[in-house]
């Protein structure tokens, strides 16, 4: 069951401490809380109170209503130019024979199975080769649309967009413009890592800045694009570079409107150069969860990305403010099994999505990318219900 504490009762315990105090009055009011505030609840706030704040926030603008989407994601390559430190998927170029590169007609062939599968959207990322050029992705983005002009393209984040743009020497606007002409439809919010230099430098070096990755969202916003946002949180961070990039997030937001959803994304410690690095614990994950839906008042959606944290953990997310669980990710991804998620084998049918959401007390809604309804399961009647009613049920906080 969802929880039974509400602000009101929060704010009837006279052993609240006041700056707590003040930003519970702020929730309950509708009202925005500071970046000082954001990195008190980081420091200092308790799991429970956050759990309230953030689900009244989240039932608030979403009701019950958790989302879902059916998708598959295709990765051209996982040979890359650049060396993160938190990176477990990528291979360099001197360990080509370890990865894959596909070609044109390799992307083809993955949409073409999915031909006559009721899947809305197809999502293109993967690792930066000097092959996958402009020119490569404007011919891959019609090609799709010339197959399947349904199919929504959420393809590339700004690292392979920053490199692409520069090899071909063109500038961000026109880079995107281009995509746009060519069929994308929206942008992932992946390659954000953290914006804060002296993390970036560290994890991320030589991609683009946290101010690229910003400026190319801007641009895509400016032609009427949506887009996502993302943030690995859990390594060499402390909370205060969490905060600047969720400012950074908020003041992007507050000029353009553009993005959809925030995805905080779990650093997985297997495999990579930070493997030294113990992983936050499930407390801290429900934690960064509640404070990103408080302090993102203007993202009308807070995902869990249920392959990186294993189904369980996504469905006590959704007591903690998120109301988005991704989608059913038919394909054979593997930057997150290759990191040591939960997930191996990362694949759900749309009938366990559904059964996942309800049975935490949640209503499951199929989406499209851009969060139109496409069917309400609250109705709907599998063979085996019995058998998952009260199977999960969410603490109370």
């Amino acid at each position: 069951m969802v929880s039974s504490t509400t602000i009101q009762t929060l704010l009837a315990d006279r052993t609240l401490p006041a700056a707590m105090r003040a930003i519970a009055e702020k929730v309950a009011a509708g009202e925005r809380i500071s970046s000082a505030e954001g990195l008190l609840l980081f420091e200092e706030g308790e799991l429970g109170f956050l759990g309230v704040l953030a689900n009244t926030i989240r039932e608030r603008r979403h009701g019950d209503h958790t989302y879902f989407n059916r998708n598959f994601h295709i990765e051209p390559t996982n040979v890359c130019l650049y060396t993160c430190t938190f990176c477990s998927y990528s291979r360099l170029i001197k360990q080509r024979s370890d990865g894959w590169e596909y070609s044109l007609d390799d992307i083809l062939d993955i949409v073409k199975s999915y031909d006559g599968q009721p899947v809305t959207e197809v999502h293109i990322v993967g690792g930066v080769l000097p092959q996958y050029d402009v020119p490569f992705y404007e011919s891959l983005f019609q090609a799709i649309k010339a197959h399947r002009p349904d199919l929504h393209i959420k393809a590339l984040t700004p690292v392979e967009y920053h490199y692409i743009f520069k090899k071909a020497k063109i500038s961000y606007e026109e880079g995107m413009a281009r995509m746009l002409a060519a069929g994308l439809d929206s942008m992932p919010g992946g390659g954000a890592e953290i914006f804060h230099p002296e993390i970036r430098d560290q994890i991320a070096g030589g991609k683009c800045s946290g101010e690229q990755w910003l400026r190319i969202h801007e641009i895509w916003h400016e032609l009427g694009g949506r887009s996502n946002a993302t943030m690995l949180y859990g390594h060499i961070e402390n909370f205060s570079h969490r905060m600047d990039h969720l400012e950074k997030l908020r003041e992007l937001q507050d000029k353009t409107g553009g993005f959809q959803t925030f995805i905080p994304l779990k650093f997985r410690n297997q495999g990579n150069q930070l493997s030294h690095v113990p992983e936050s614990t499930v407390i801290e994950d429900l934690r960064n969860y509640a404070i990103s839906r408080i302090y993102l008042d203007n993202f009308d959606h807070i995902k869990a990305y249920w392959p990186m944290i294993g189904r369980e953990i996504a469905q006590l997310s959704l007591a903690y403010g998120v109301n988005d669980i991704d989608g059913t990710i038919d394909d054979t991804t593997k930057i997150y099994s290759m990191a040591g998620s939960e997930e191996q084998t990362p694949a759900l049918s749309t009938e366990e999505l559904v059964k996942l959401i309800r049975a935490v007390g949640r209503q499951a809604i199929e989406r499209d990318t851009l969060y139109g309804v496409i069917q309400d399961y609250s109705d709907a009647v599998f063979a085996d219900d019995k058998q998952f009613q009260g199977y999960f049920s969410l603490p109370v906080v």
